[in-house]
């Protein structure tokens, strides 16, 4: 006998999401869905797994992750309080929503918390991280892979790693499997993984993409 799976309606502040079509939609959208945003997306209708997955993953990097953090598109601040409760002490966070940041701030995982564009260049120094981590920004509607990636691998130290999830519809088609390429080639990075990984259970997988910088 077969069994069939009724998944829950998709939320529809997820679906407002995915459609963005500038900053101004996302900052709009992010200060009225910040403070439900958890609720919404962690509980077991949606499953929003991916923050824990990360922070996990990241954790088992013990060298990097006791290091100093950016938490880049941090939103309300699900992978910095998996990050603190494994034990990381050094977590800044980054996010073009204000709203969200008052969100992450009420989590006590965060030294810094500041307004960032991730589709500018990031205003901070040159290897300055141990670990850049992005979940849930490689998306529809929201962050392309230029010049993101290639920000995250300059603000991180030599042998500092990047973690993000990239939603894996988009890996090929919005061309982060190219530009993850282009890094490697060009000797800025060894790819250790770019594993295909549950991102919503049930309804959606990520690329988790692993790069230690040269």
């Amino acid at each position: 006998m077969t069994t069939t799976t009724i998944l829950a309606p998709e939320n529809v502040s997820l679906i407002k999401a995915r459609g963005c079509r500038s900053r101004e939609d996302c900052l709009s959208l992010y200060a009225q869905w910040a403070a439900t945003y958890n609720l919404d997306l962690a509980d077991a209708s949606q499953n929003y797994i991916a923050p824990f997955l990360v922070a996990e993953i990241a954790l088992g990097f013990t060298s990097q992750v006791t290091g100093a953090i950016l938490d880049a598109g941090c939103g309300t601040g699900l992978v910095g309080e998996g990050l603190a409760r494994g034990g990381a002490t050094t977590i800044d966070g980054l996010d073009l929503s204000p709203a969200m940041l008052r969100m992450a701030e009420q989590t006590g995982a965060y030294q810094n918390l500041t307004i960032g564009d991730l589709t500018q260049r990031i205003a901070i120094q040159d290897e300055t991280y141990d670990m850049v981590t992005c979940v849930g920004t490689f998306t529809h509607g929201h962050v392309g892979p230029d010049p993101a990636l290639s920000e995250f691998v300059r603000v991180t130290k030599k042998d500092g790693l990047v973690i993000a999830t990239i939603l894996g519809e988009i890996w090929r088609s919005g061309g982060y499997e190219v530009e993850v390429k282009r890094l490697e080639a060009e000797g800025l990075v060894d790819v250790i993984s770019t594993d295909l990984k549950d991102y919503r259970a049930g309804r959606d997988k990520a690329n988790v993409v692993i790069l230690r910088k040269r």
